[in-house]
């Protein structure tokens, strides 16, 4: 496998394009690349939870890969999520973004079966993680998705020395604690990918979060990237204003959907008309669209938010 280095900066979890009809629209791959370089991204992470993987055929999900890793820019690094319910059918995914030249790829625990214990969630990764071995693996946590309340510091040390290309964790979890703890293991040995945009600073204050994963970078990148930047020159005062405007930014999301939903037609509120969700889930409303759109006016989103 190629030495694994920390991940540093944003990288961002794009949207999946789908057309009125419920299938995948690859056109606005490109465009869409570009704008998020132009913003500070340094990557993305496709094809999960604010992809809507789980709800993509093996098929969509490579040609999206494919998509991605054709039209991104130099230095651009394409993560692909290969979780499923079908080990299988992970490990045709994780083998195909080895072939295709992926920079990484990960997983999340899978929503059935519940994983229950430690020793299943490693066996889960490790059989996925073997089907690409020149890549780094990442595990994604986000066990509201899943149910896999585990602890994530005893799973760091169960993987440990277990699975050769396990590069670290994509972390979105509220407990600061054990984001904390995971990153101090064995003096920082794997990448802790901070999770949640609503929280990056004070990740920064203990010392981690120096790169991260993150949805509402689509359209926000720009202000979270500035929480980086402002970090790391000590002005710790436009840091602080900036994550409270991101935060004021999800409040508003959160009252149509949360990300998956309202943030993917914030798109459309900013120039890039990524469509509809795949059923099941419930899309936003034209009435929805313009009290979300006033909302986001009411805090100066506009002036603020990513620009094509």
């Amino acid at each position: 496998m190629k030495d694994i280095h920390k991940i540093k900066g944003l990288i961002n979890a794009p949207f999946t394009p789908f057309l009125t009809n419920g299938e995948v629209n690859y056109e606005p791959v490109s465009r869409y690349a570009a704008m998020l370089a132009k913003n500070g991204l340094k990557g993305v992470f496709i094809n999960g939870s604010s992809g809507e993987g789980y709800m993509l055929t093996e098929e969509e999900r490579i040609r999206l890969a494919e998509k991605w890793m054709a039209v991104s820019p130099a230095g651009f690094k394409v993560i692909v999520h290969v979780g499923s319910t079908c080990v299988k059918s992970s490990r045709i995914l994780a083998a195909h973004a080895e072939k295709a030249g992926a920079w990484g790829i990960g997983a999340m625990a899978p929503p059935f079966p519940k994983v229950n214990r430690v020793e299943e969630l490693v066996k889960y990764c490790e059989e996925i993680a073997s089907a690409a071995p020149s890549l780094p693996f990442y595990y994604y946590h986000i066990p509201a998705f899943n149910g896999a309340y585990l602890s994530m510091v005893e799973f760091l040390e169960a993987v440990d020395g277990r699975i050769p290309n396990f590069a670290g964790i994509k972390y979105t979890y509220e407990s600061l604690y054990e984001y904390n703890q995971c990153r101090l293991y064995k003096d920082g040995r794997y990448d802790m990918l901070h999770g949640q945009d609503e929280s990056i600073l004070p990740c920064l204050a203990m010392g981690g979060a120096q790169g991260g994963i993150g949805g509402t970078t689509n359209y926000n990148g720009r202000e979270l990237n500035g929480i980086l930047e402002a970090w790391a020159a000590g002005d710790l005062e436009t840091a602080r204003e900036k994550q409270n405007f991101s935060q004021a930014v999800i409040n508003v999301i959160c009252r149509y959907r949360g990300n998956i939903v309202g943030g993917k037609r914030i798109m459309k509120l900013i120039g890039l008309d990524l469509g509809p969700n795949r059923t099941p889930f419930r899309n936003m409303t034209d009435e929805e669209e313009q009290a979300m759109r006033k909302e986001l006016e009411s805090i100066d989103f506009f002036e603020r938010c990513n620009k094509f």
